[in-house]
Formats: C-alpha cells, structure tokens, sequence
C-alpha cells in the first residue's frame, strides 16, 4: 500500500517562504512499483474545510488555487514518487495544516497525515 509522508512545515513570519515535502512510499499488490497520476497539495485552517491548493499529474500539467497563484510552486519527482510545494511571499492566511494528496494509477487515493504552516504577521 502506497502511503504519502509530509515534511517540510513550520512557523515562518509573513514575507518568508517555506517548502513541503511529500514523498509517497510503498508497494502495491504483490511489491510492485506504483505509478502514481495524480500528487497534490491541500490545506485546512481552523473552522473551515479542506480546499485545493495545487496538483501536478505525472505528464507535468498542474493546477492552482488562485489564492496561491504566483506564489506557490508545485513540482514532482516522478522516478522518487515525491511532490514538492514551494511557497514565498507567505500571509497570514495561508495558516493551515498542509495535506498530500495521491492517487496511485490502478489504487484508491490515499491523503497523508499533514503538517502544519503558521505565518505569523
């Protein structure tokens, strides 16, 4: 089973810029390698529900939120199965706990556990 770890968050004064780490580890049935579609990035603040911030497919087409447009960079290593989220220019706003998302081409998704960013005004 493919299971997505994040790493990468922290407190960070606004201005400043942090970058997250997700890298989805495991097998699937019978040891085989994972090929995996679709890595992304969402998020939830305090009191509200998770929303998108960005996905990258395996063939490099990405997507953002437009709150995180110009600031947040997606990419991937697809020979690691890991996704990265560069993020400057961080707000207040931005607060949250950061999730992975990954869905493994065959398999169910499967969401990591999150870690959280706090930007501090």
């Amino acid at each position: 089973q493919v299971q997505p770890v994040e790493s990468g968050g922290g407190t960070v004064q606004a201005g400043g810029s942090l970058r997250l780490s997700c890298a989805a580890s495991g097998s699937g049935d019978g040891g085989t390698r994972v090929s995996i579609g679709l890595m992304g990035w969402y998020r939830q603040a305090p009191g509200k529900q998770r929303e998108l911030v960005a996905t990258a497919t395996d063939y490099n087409s990405t997507n953002y939120a437009d709150s995180v447009k110009g600031r947040f960079t997606i990419s991937r290593d697809n020979a690691k199965n890991t996704v990265y989220l560069q993020m400057l220019s961080l707000k207040p706003e931005d607060t949250a706990v950061y999730y992975c998302r990954v869905v493994p081409r065959g398999y169910l998704e499967v969401w990591g556990r999150g870690t959280l960013v706090t930007v501090s005004s």
